[in-house]
């Protein structure tokens, strides 16, 4: 993809406007609501293993299965280079996230992780020169405010930072360049390519730290039918949506509706008996979707304007 300041001077001058971008965002909707499933998911499994042994065997189900499809066209070298890069970057935001956990708490976590939905822009301006939209800002930041009402998270209060908050932090980090390097490699054909080889990256790199972390595994249903299922769908399936998806919109739009993911977690996990949601989570997600329309139709609102200004 070319990087000349003439592709990346506005939001979406360098992506396909009208009813291709609509597909694209619907397609990113179905799957964060998918993705919203796993943490049930995930949840369950981890009380049958350690976490990198769980990584390692879901994405190398994943990788697996986009092999006996992709075959070939996983040797071209430019898939090969840039699906190493994607999938270093995914790999990190899934450890750093993981072995945070161990000194902050799952709010915490999960509002700084949260965080690549500013991230984005910001890093997007810095590296790329791309400016979003005053539409896509204003949805930033009141997703941005909506995850810290839905998480509960108190970050500041004085005491600062800790260990587990920086890790996550550098998570939130890996998520948002996976999401920029992701709009700028994904291609309009070969997409399972480049994610079969970022899943054996991820598989790689797990089963890697397995010596220095500790395997634990029961090899349990449970845990295998979890493996498989995030491995076969919220691997494998969503993440190929995903980068078809950026090949025909842009990286803002990917972040704000990837942050409706708590939202869609917190209703299965009311639905499932899990816990209630309170007044806080409740105005939280609100603001989240808020959010994401505002980015969504004010975009439409401004295209519109332009013509009739001209």
């Amino acid at each position: 993809m070319s990087s000349t300041s003439s592709s990346v001077t506005t939001d979406a001058s360098s992506h396909p406007e009208g009813s291709t971008r609509l597909q694209a965002d619907g397609a990113l909707v179905l799957m964060t609501a998918f993705w919203g499933v796993t943490f049930v998911v995930v949840k369950g499994a981890l009380s049958h293993g350690d976490p990198y042994s769980f990584l390692a065997l879901r994405f190398s189900i994943g990788a697996l299965a986009l092999t006996a499809i992709a075959r070939r066209e996983m040797l071209v070298p430019q898939t090969l280079r840039r699906g190493l890069l994607l999938g270093v970057f995914l790999f990190l935001g899934f450890v750093l996230q993981t072995v945070g956990l161990v000194s902050t708490t799952p709010s915490r976590s999960a509002f700084i992780t949260g965080l690549y939905v500013v991230l984005v822009p910001v890093l997007g301006l810095a590296l790329f020169r791309r400016r979003p939209r005053i539409s896509s800002c204003v949805g930033v930041v009141l997703a941005a405010v909506g995850l810290r009402y839905l998480t509960g998270a108190q970050v500041g209060e004085g005491q600062g930072l800790s260990w587990g908050d920086w890790l996550t932090l550098g998570c939130a980090v890996a998520y948002a360049f996976h999401i920029l390097l992701t709009e700028r490699y994904a291609p309009k054909s070969g997409v399972v390519a480049l994610v079969a080889v970022q899943l054996w990256v991820v598989a790689g790199l797990s089963a890697l730290c397995l010596p220095f972390a500790g395997a634990r595994v029961e090899w349990t249903p449970s845990f295998i039918g979890a493996a498989a299922f995030c491995g076969l769908f919220a691997s494998a399936m969503a993440i190929c949506v995903q980068t078809w998806a950026q090949a025909r919109t842009t990286a803002v739009r990917v972040a704000l509706i990837c942050s409706m993911e708590p939202v869609f977690a917190g209703v299965y996990s009311v639905a499932l008996g899990y816990e209630t949601l309170g007044v806080r989570e409740w105005v939280g997600g609100g603001l989240i979707v808020v959010g994401v329309l505002v980015a969504e139709l004010g975009g439409h609102f401004f295209g519109r304007l332009r013509p009739e200004r001209a």
